[in-house]
This record gives C-alpha cells, sequence and structure tokens, in this order.
C-alpha cells in the first residue's frame, strides 16, 4: 500500500513545499516561553505579540528568512554585585519561530510596556479570477 502525502497527492500541485513548512514548524520545539498571541487586525493585517518583560530594544532581534519570521532575545551580562533572595522573573535567552504564508510580509515591530509587537500584512492580488486564452496549435 503506498502512502499519499499532502505534497504527493494529484490535486495539490504545486503545494509539495507546504509539507515541508508544516514539518518544519512541528520542529521548532517551543518551550512557551516566551508568552505570546497572535492576533487578525483586519481583513489581511495580522499582529504577533510576544511578552519580553525585561528586554530592552537592543537585546531582541527579528529575522525574516525563508518565510520563517524568528524572534530572539539575549539579555547582557548582569553585575556580580547584585544578590537576589529570590529570582522569579525570567531572565534566560529564547527563540521563537513562526512560518509566513507566501505573500505575508513583516509591516514592522514596535516594543511598549514589556511587549513586542510585531505587524504582518497579507499583500492583495489584484484580480482573483484570471482568464486563459487559448491558442491554437500549428
Amino acid at each position: 500500500m503506498t502512502k499519499l502525502t499532502l505534497g504527493s497527492h494529484p490535486f495539490l500541485l504545486g503545494f509539495d513545499q507546504l509539507e515541508r513548512l508544516v514539518e518544519r514548524t512541528a520542529k521548532t520545539g517551543n518551550d512557551g516561553y516566551p508568552p505570546y498571541n497572535i492576533e487578525q487586525r483586519g481583513e489581511n493585517a495580522y499582529r504577533i505579540t510576544l511578552a519580553v518583560a525585561g528586554f530592552a530594544e537592543d537585546d531582541l532581534s527579528i529575522t525574516l528568512e525563508d518565510r520563517q519570521l524568528v524572534v530572539r532575545g539575549r539579555q547582557g551580562e548582569e553585575p556580580d554585585s547584585r544578590v537576589f533572595l529570590h529570582r522569579g522573573i525570567a531572565a534566560r535567552q529564547f527563540q521563537r519561530s513562526f512560518v509566513l504564508a507566501e505573500g505575508v510580509d513583516v509591516a514592522g515591530a514596535t516594543i511598549e510596556h514589556g511587549l513586542l509587537h510585531v505587524d504582518l500584512n497579507r499583500a492583495v492580488p489584484d484580480s482573483v479570477v484570471q482568464t486563459i486564452k487559448i491558442k491554437t496549435g500549428g
């Protein structure tokens, strides 16, 4: 018996990369830190919000490579003069990844009140219906 995968289904032409994207997303292994929200802010606009309390703008980086949005946080070294009796505020580095669909672009990022907002926009195609002209052979 042959296993039929999503990328090899005969009615889904050109979607072979979709299966690889799903596998890559599943392998990111995010442990839940930092917590985040994804919200729809319009028909073609989205916002990812990450709780990054304690991180300064210089401690964060946002990159987009091969349709994968990666947010990284790494705080600088703290002076040894601080002695904590209890340390409940996380100060660990993190990496959070999101795979973006084709046509979704990063519009910008802002940080306020310990929240990092990454705004995304989906490009709207000019025409949804396209007529294909048939040529005669010869």
